[in-house]
């Protein structure tokens, strides 16, 4: 059987197109400080940048800097033909009503961010009014990109006939029990992108977080009914972002961390036809089956 699965179900051509991609997307973390590096992002760029597509300024890494610091951040990124996303919503200090969403998203650009992230696992408001924060996203002209994780709060599942299409209503009091529910992710993600959201990130918790416990079938159900383009997965580490290329072709989005960005180039094949030798040697880590 070919490691490459993926090539028996799409017709694609293994050279990489240069940026700006619709497809095959790579987006990393804002790095960690290192005392190695007076600026590790402006080491990144330079030698990588031509394979990353995306920063996404995480884990809060931002929220603390000067605006003049960060509009300095995204400037150097887009000198590099880098997009700068903004990081899952709820990690910022803002209530959540709509006007104030709005004066959030006014100022996201006025920084010069190109995607609003928003995690609708963790936001706490209801399927309605995050529809109505997506669409104030693409009415300020940036991109949209839901936040979607497939274990769901118990009280959030929708019970007997209000699973039809545009009925979902968040129950209360809210439960601390989680449950798994790919259909409710998937008609979620639906929703949004029927509202012209860029792209739909799945969480790798309970998907992709470990290797060895890697849900195949959640990413085909994802995958199949929401297509590659439209969707992106978050991976943890080399081995899977391999089976993710392996098994649905170097058009698959992922988010991965810097560290990784020239195996994982290696890997989705740049420039080298249907060799995927390492330019550094032999893979360090074994494929998945």
């Amino acid at each position: 059987m070919s490691a490459f699965p993926w090539k028996k179900m799409y017709a694609f051509n293994e050279d990489r197109l240069d940026k700006p991609r619709r497809f095959g997307v790579t987006e990393i973390p804002f790095p960690k400080f290192s005392p190695f590096s007076h600026n590790p992002l402006q080491d990144i760029f330079e030698s990588r940048g031509d394979y990353v597509d995306g920063l996404n300024l995480s884990r809060g890494s931002y929220s603390k800097m000067p605006k003049a610091t960060i509009k300095q951040v995204i400037d150097l990124a887009h000198q590099h033909g880098v997009y700068v996303s903004t990081s899952v919503w709820n990690e910022h200090p803002i209530s959540i009503t709509p006007s104030d969403f709005k004066e959030y998203v006014e100022e996201c650009k006025q920084l010069g961010f190109d995607t609003i992230e928003l995690n609708a696992g963790t936001l706490g408001i209801p399927e309605e009014t995050f529809l109505r924060f997506v669409r104030l996203v693409k009415s300020a002209g940036l991109k949209a990109r839901p936040h979607f994780q497939v274990r769901f709060n118990e009280s959030d599942i929708p019970k007997g006939g209000h699973r039809a299409y545009g009925a979902y209503i968040p129950l209360k009091p809210r439960s601390s029990e989680f449950v798994e529910d790919v259909d409710l992710l998937i008609r979620k993600a639906e929703r949004c992108l029927k509202e012209d959201a860029d792209v739909i990130m799945i969480d790798a918790d309970g998907v992709s977080q470990h290797a060895d416990k890697m849900r195949g079938d959640i990413v085909a159900k994802i995958i199949g009914r929401l297509g590659l383009e439209k969707t992106m997965f978050e991976a943890s580490n080399q081995r899977i972002s391999e089976w993710f290329i392996r098994q649905y072709s170097p058009k698959v989005n992922l988010f991965i961390d810097h560290s990784h960005v020239l195996d994982v180039e290696c890997i989705r094949g740049r420039n080298s036809g249907s060799n995927h030798a390492f330019v550094f040697g032999p893979s360090s880590f074994s494929v998945l089956r």
